[in-house]
């Protein structure tokens, strides 16, 4: 999910409202998606049906691009104004979206997948496009997930939220209140998305998969866990023995991209090796107090 830069508020001068730089900025990226030839799909955030979740907030863009257009549209956004802030690698756990900035509209969050969903990215972007719909943001038409569809991906997303308090109010309007005929309609979604183990988040069920290779990565996500124990699960995650090598030598390699965006400006070489001999000690500590905290209950 998008750094929390959005939400600081806008410079000296500006008048225009975040929820409709936020608009405008879904317009945006559906004009530079039609000029390329590219297949987008908006969702959560402004693109939200409004009636799933009344009066929910959204503080930056998100939207889902086909996989094989993802590079084609990256490459477009940036004749545009939009700068890679941090890449697909780095923008979280699951490897799935990238954070991207325009002086005027604000962030945007770039899904090459949906975390949750499969059994392949083609295969769900190919499910979730048949039966999309549209609705008006920023004065233009974008295409969006259907409605039952769009109740699943919140889902899902509330799945990796942990005890983020908006992730639990959205799984009490979408799931916990719901009817039978409406739980059952997303649970159809569900299972044409293959999204039988991040569902089981939600359902209190997550812990009967521990046998499929990505139970440590959503364990982690909706549980909480140190650094160490999010790797170890990236590697696991990852789908053979070239991914998992690469994973791995990621993981004791400084995240230049998260270090510019907290401290707020390019950071220096001197300041990057002193975070990499800095890290190990710091992981260390963490493990060690996670330890003891579980003797203590």
């Amino acid at each position: 999910m998008a750094t929390h830069e959005a939400t600081a508020p806008p410079e000296v001068g500006a008048t225009v409202p975040l929820e409709v730089r936020i608009g405008f900025a879904h317009a945006c990226l559906q004009w530079v998606a039609d000029r390329c030839g590219a297949d987008l799909l908006h969702v959560k955030g402004a693109a939200l049906d409004p009636t799933l979740v009344p009066g929910r907030g959204f503080s930056d863009a998100d939207v889902l691009a086909r996989p094989e257009h993802v590079r084609m549209l990256l490459d477009e956004l940036r004749h545009h104004g939009w700068e890679l802030i941090n890449s697909f690698a780095y923008g979280s756990s699951f490897e799935h979206s990238a954070t991207l900035r325009h002086s005027d509209f604000g962030l945007l969050d770039l899904h090459r997948i949906y975390p949750g969903t499969g059994p392949t990215p083609e295969l769900a972007f190919d499910t979730l496009w048949s039966e999309h719909t549209t609705t008006v943001l920023g004065g233009v038409e974008c295409a969006v997930p259907a409605r039952d569809a769009q109740a699943a991906l919140l889902l899902l997303h509330a799945a990796r939220g942990g005890s983020d308090p908006k992730a639990a109010h959205d799984v009490e309007w979408v799931w916990t209140s719901a009817d039978e005929t409406r739980r059952a309609r997303i649970l159809e979604w569900v299972d044409r998305l293959d999204a039988g183990l991040g569902f089981s988040v939600i359902t209190g069920t997550l812990d009967d998969h521990r046998d499929d290779p990505a139970y440590d990565l959503w364990r982690v996500a909706s549980r909480g866990g140190t650094r160490m124990e999010e790797w170890r699960a990236r590697v696991r995650a990852a789908r053979g023995l070239r991914a998992k090598l690469t994973v791995a030598s990621r993981s004791v390699l400084v995240n230049v991209e998260h270090l510019t965006i907290v401290r707020g400006r390019p950071v220096s070489r001197a300041e990057i090796v002193a975070e990499f001999f800095g890290r190990p000690a710091r992981g260390l500590r963490e493990q060690v107090s996670r330890r003891a905290r579980g003797r203590r209950r």
